[in-house]
């Protein structure tokens, strides 16, 4: 029988985060951990710790079957951890909650709730999570920012006069001095080894870790007929540039990769590190290449820019986000690569931030975006362009000749590449 938990709350900042690292960490030779929605920080985070990659699980991008396949074929040890995304039932009109997704993987339901300044509210806050969708799969609760022993019996015995099938598996002390004396708040993705295993052992102090796996036994479908469009593979050198930079990868669309090429090479642009000329394709993935930090370790790669101009005159570029950026001329004072006629600027509030459909030659792919540039010029007579849409439809990327570069985050297993 194995073991899997979806970690929730009911709205982001609550905690989940530094649970999920906890249960990581305790679990750490036998778990995989995966991720409600198209984050990409998480993910990275997560397999810091664990070892292994997080794998995404999105049930806009993908719908139920393909969720179901990934979740399946991703889970390869005793242990899931699955973190959500901001409150449980956040993301149900796009179908891609953690409430979505803990129902079509039929996985068990935790829920970090705060209880700080606050007692028997708290149990008339679960007991309303729980009668929303009498579907979901809720089963246990998790306290946060608990001031003492007599705090959490006094809560803990309300949750269980008024909900009372709900198992109270324990509570995270208010203001540990382990996040406290490192000032990290909820930046946990500068923990080392050692800091992790302090705030591993602080949060789960009064975690009941037996009354939390008396409800984490699951059994796991068998992977069903594959429900994603089978495509032939092809006999091509897949060229993946993947580094400091230009990180955001789902760690399927890299197993896809490897299924659907020859070969697959990753490359690193801050090393400075060369496209070979017997490429096909090139893809450029998402992350950051326009801040200042970032910039300098890319901005001398000329072997590297010169490889890519070279190879993009007649072969194959796929570009998202970050990638999009560096094959236009310019972001704000910053020159890119200049592959494409494009400048760009920096706003100071978001573009983008959500779920989006492009509308393409008559096909629809379904991704995710967010991001701080817009695109200033752009000569539409040369470029063809195509729209994001979501109430009202933006520029949101470029085809030209063998060239494909889109603001939209998506899985290529669904859309293909």
């Amino acid at each position: 029988m194995k073991k899997a938990l979806v970690i929730s709350a009911i709205a982001s900042n609550q905690g989940k985060t530094l649970f999920t690292m906890a249960l990581l960490q305790h679990y750490k030779k036998s778990v995989r951990p995966f991720k409600c929605g198209p984050d990409f920080i998480d993910p990275q985070f997560h397999e810091k710790i664990a070892g292994v990659p997080s794998v995404n699980l999105d049930a806009f991008m993908m719908n139920e079957n393909q969720v179901e396949w990934i979740y399946a074929n991703y889970f390869d040890k005793d242990v899931a951890i699955v973190e959500g995304v901001m409150g449980y039932y956040d993301g149900m009109d796009k179908g891609s909650s953690a409430y979505d997704i803990a129902k079509i993987i039929k996985a068990p339901s935790l829920l970090i709730l705060d209880a700080g300044g606050s007692y028997i509210t708290i149990s008339a806050i679960l007991k309303g999570m729980c009668e929303f969708r009498e579907d979901n799969t809720i089963q246990a609760v998790v306290l946060n920012r608990v001031s003492s022993t007599m705090h959490y019996e006094l809560v803990k015995k309300h949750i269980e006069k008024e909900v009372p099938h709900i198992k109270v598996c324990g509570w995270i002390q208010k203001g540990l001095k382990t996040l406290s004396s490192t000032h990290l708040g909820l930046d946990l993705k500068e923990l080392d080894t050692k800091a992790i295993d302090e705030v591993t052992e602080d949060v789960l102090e009064h975690i009941e870790l037996d009354v939390l796996e008396s409800v984490m036994d699951v059994s796991v479908s068998t992977l069903r007929s594959y429900p994603f469009e089978k495509r032939d593979k092809k006999d091509e050198l897949c060229i993946l540039v993947k580094d400091k930079n230009f990180s955001f990868v789902y760690h399927d669309n890299l197993e896809y990769l490897k299924e659907q090429y020859r070969e697959v090479v990753l490359i690193d642009s801050t090393e400075d590190e060369v496209i070979p000329k017997d490429a096909d394709l090139v893809i450029i993935p998402g992350g950051y290449v326009e801040t200042e930090e970032s910039y300098q370790r890319v901005k001398h790669s000329l072997a590297f820019k010169d490889s890519l101009k070279e190879h993009a005159k007649s072969k194959k570029v796929y570009a998202e986000c970050a990638g999009l950026i560096y094959l236009g001329e310019s972001c704000d004072d910053k020159e890119m690569s200049g592959i494409l006629p494009i400048r760009f600027e920096l706003t100071n509030k978001r573009e983008r931030l959500g779920y989006y459909k492009c509308e393409l030659e008559n096909e629809l792919i379904k991704g995710h975006a967010f991001h701080y540039s817009r695109i200033l010029t752009a000569p539409k007579t040369e470029i063809k362009l195509y729209k994001v849409s979501k109430k009202t439809a933006k520029e949101g990327g470029y085809k030209q000749d063998k060239i494909f570069a889109t603001y939209l985050h998506t899985m290529w297993r669904v859309n293909g590449l």
